[in-house]
């Protein structure tokens, strides 16, 4: 896939997209605004053969990696083994060398698996926005939201790991070294959203009690302001993860 490009740019940020419908959204055009060049890598092109897997590429030829979610479960590793342990020890990789990574939803389970944490099915789904809490003794930099929520699983944050925000299902918010995990999905927008709903039948919302009119008219009532959260979320991200040094100011926001 090309690049979005900013004239000002001169640091890389890599997006993981387990699936094709699956994009960094918010997340790559914050990054875009911040003069990277996002390139983005989609791992599995066919919702029916999730082995079937496109070679990954170094995280060490990029600046920033961003690991976005996945309908696939990492506790079902049997039908993602082609690539998920590559994956894996490439997170590892990218801790060692303090290099900046944002996990998101199944991103933040990979990261917290791959530095010593946990993932199993969570006994609450969660689906739509939610607000997150306090931990106490910590602050939560990004606020309480609501973001967008839609996991089956949840993690179990790993050794030397910071909590900083969790619903009553589990941790939503974690640092490590130079990287951050979430639970939630910050990187939602409409067409987001309705790429997800165009591969989700009516059977499972059902379900769930779901339907995608209404999750739909959800995320139009949250998208103009979970925008400015996310911003918040990587200037953030890329503060905290000395990333920030190495990029200019914002520039006018670039399409998705």
């Amino acid at each position: 896939m090309e690049p979005q490009r900013n004239r000002a740019a001169n640091v890389s940020a890599l997006i993981i997209a387990h699936e094709a419908d699956g994009p960094g959204g918010e997340i790559a055009i914050c990054l875009a605004e911040r003069g990277y060049v996002v390139t983005t890598h989609v791992v599995t092109a066919d919702h029916q053969r999730p082995n079937s897997a496109v070679p990954f590429p170094s995280f060490a030829d990029y600046d920033v990696v961003a690991i976005m979610g996945s309908v696939r479960s990492l506790t079902n590793k049997d039908e993602i083994s082609s690539w998920v342990y590559e994956e894996l020890a490439l997170i590892r990789q990218a801790f060692a060398a303090g290099q900046p990574v944002l996990g998101v939803c199944f991103g933040g389970q990979l990261i917290a698996e791959a530095l010593g944490g946990r993932v199993e099915v969570s006994p609450t789904t969660e689906i739509g926005w939610f607000r997150l809490s306090e931990v106490d003794g910590v602050t939560n930099p990004i606020g309480p939201g609501p973001w967008m929520e839609w996991h089956h699983d949840r993690f179990t944050a790993p050794p030397g790991s910071t909590i900083l925000a969790e619903t009553n299902n589990g941790p939503q918010l974690f640092t490590i070294g130079s990287m951050v995990g979430t639970q939630f999905h910050p990187e939602v927008n409409v067409a987001h959203v309705q790429e997800w709903l165009a591969s989700a039948d009516a059977h499972y919302l059902a379900e769930y009690g779901q339907e995608a009119d209404e999750v739909l008219a959800d995320v139009r009532t949250h998208e103009a302001r979970n925008r400015e959260q996310c911003k918040e979320l990587v200037d953030w991200f890329l503060e905290i993860s000395g990333a920030h040094a190495l990029v200019s100011p914002p520039s006018p926001r670039v399409s998705a």
